[in-house]
């Protein structure tokens, strides 16, 4: 009898008419709806006390038929009780990678509040727990802040019938964060409002690229200012290559700063003094050997190799090894080598202990990353939860290297001709520039900085059809995250501070 019954309840299952849903409706369906966590918090900014209100959440961006293809995670900070609130400043906020979330920038410098790492670089950040401080040198009496974590990291994801490599690409990434900046816009009704971006490193290439893009597209969109933390435009000097004759102009006076820095070099004069040194010998000596290559006389690569043992603290034997010419990998695994250190990339000051200290670059990763990342990963995502009181069904990617193995680096359409050069988005924000001329710029570089050297920024600012004298650049005595030492954390939330109160 049970064995009847099923068989006439799959009888009647298979004749029955079920209503039927198209292909657009079902994806839909799989789409769950966007989150939104809003709470309101009161802090001390510029010595005033300031109700502000946090809003984390999802916005879905749509594709030309109306489908939600993509979901952008941001954490917005806006002033409460402001007069004339769609005129007040709003600046977004991202970090680079490509493939990382604004973890970076929202807990070590604008966010409401910061995770506090060794200063000195001396101390690894260890375990758990960290302490987490109010930010007693934010900016939100003078701007609000939207942290943007572009698609594939943090919360953000391709949804629907979204594809990946419709956002992982040079020129994906700067449409996609262009459309999220035009809808927060639109959606907050802030278009009177003046607008700045401030981005780090790749987030730098992503912002000149993003200023460009937002002039287009039929609805232009003027931005009063871009704020550039460790520049990273031209990467032909930013890219450490043996044939690649730019990074050895671009990246010696950085050695020279580090070197200096562990008192290798320099010893009796300043860092600045040094510094200096080093910039006339690169322009004026450097780099024209460099170019001369193996016309150079025996005469001629004695001298260079006495210069560049001087400025980099290495020995001379090696130099000359190495054709007077040291990448930065075999900079980081030389200049301690006696001591068995190996120093940091992203900034010098960091240094890590491996085991093969023979080996020609670092083997465990970048100390000035592995010394840090617990805390901020750990500082966020307790921030997120007990502050914010954000609920996801799924993990925060601080970094998604998955990003940049498939990243397209290819900036026109596929089947056009191109012949591979260095990514360069400067001449974007040399064009942006000139077509808006209330458009400032704010460079900032650290002097430890061996990833993104501050000689680079020198050299890309110097040429690319930029406007000079709208662009100030400051300089750091830390890395390219300068604001993990303390007294650069304090300068350059003064600079900023500046740079957004001047005319």
């Amino acid at each position: 009898m049970k064995n009847c019954f099923l068989f006439l309840y799959v009888l009647f299952l298979s004749n029955t008419v079920f209503p039927q849903t198209s292909e657009k409706q079902d994806s839909i369906k799989q789409i769950p709806p966007a989150k939104s966590f809003i709470t309101t918090h009161e802090g001390v900014f510029n010595g005033k006390t300031l109700a502000y209100t946090a809003t984390a959440k999802e916005t879905y961006l749509t594709n030309d038929k109306g489908d939600s293809v993509a979901s952008f995670w941001s954490v917005a900070y806006t002033l409460n009780n402001t007069k004339e609130v769609s005129k007040r400043p709003v600046t977004f906020v991202f970090n680079g990678g490509p493939g990382s979330a604004s973890v970076w920038l929202h807990m070590g410098l604008f966010g409401p509040k910061l995770v506090m790492v060794d200063s000195e670089a001396n101390k690894d950040d260890g375990a758990a727990p960290y302490l987490l401080k109010n930010n007693e040198y934010g900016l939100l009496d003078l701007t609000d802040f939207v942290f943007i974590d572009p698609v594939g990291t943090g919360y953000s994801r391709v949804i629907g019938k979204g594809k990946e490599k419709d956002y992982w690409g040079l020129k994906e990434d700067a449409k996609s964060v262009t459309a999220f900046i035009r809808k927060w816009i639109t959606d907050n009704k802030r278009w009177m409002s003046p607008k700045y971006l401030a981005g780090e490193s790749f987030g730098t290439t992503r912002a000149a690229a993003v200023a460009k893009e937002l002039e287009g597209g039929g609805q232009n969109m003027a931005l009063n200012g871009l704020i550039l933390i460790s520049q990273a435009l031209d990467y032909a000097g930013s890219t450490s290559d043996h044939y690649n004759i730019t990074s050895y102009i671009t990246y010696l006076p950085g050695m020279a700063a580090t070197a200096w820095y562990h008192k290798k070099a320099g010893a009796g004069k300043s860092l600045e003094d040094f510094v200096q040194e080093a910039r006339e010998f690169t322009y004026n000596t450097y780099t024209p050997a460099l170019y001369k290559g193996d016309l150079l006389s025996k005469a001629e690569r004695d001298n260079i190799a006495d210069k560049l043992a001087y400025f980099t603290g290495l020995d001379k034997a090696y130099i000359l090894k190495s054709n007077l010419r040291v990448l930065v990998p075999r900079f980081q695994k030389r200049l301690l080598y006696d001591e068995g250190l190996t120093i940091g990339r992203l900034d010098g000051r960091f240094m890590g202990d491996e085991s093969d200290n023979v080996a020609d670059r670092p083997t465990l990763g970048d100390p000035a990353s592995y010394r840090i990342g617990a805390a901020y990963t750990a500082a966020l995502n307790h921030y997120y939860a007990s502050m914010l009181n954000v609920e996801m069904d799924r993990p925060y990617l601080t970094s998604n290297s998955k990003i940049g193995q498939k990243w397209r680096w290819r900036t026109i359409p596929d089947g056009s001709y191109w012949e591979p050069t260095p990514v360069n988005t400067a001449p974007d924000l040399g064009e942006a520039m000139r077509r808006n001329t209330d458009l400032k710029v704010l460079v900032a570089s650290g002097y430890y900085d061996l990833i993104t050297p501050f000689f680079d920024a020198e050299y890309t600012f110097s040429r690319n059809g930029i406007v000079n004298d709208r662009v100030d650049v400051t300089y750091y005595e830390g890395g390219h995250m300068m604001y993990t030492h303390q007294p650069d954390l304090e300068k350059l939330s003064k600079d900023i501070r500046t740079f957004l109160t001047q005319n």
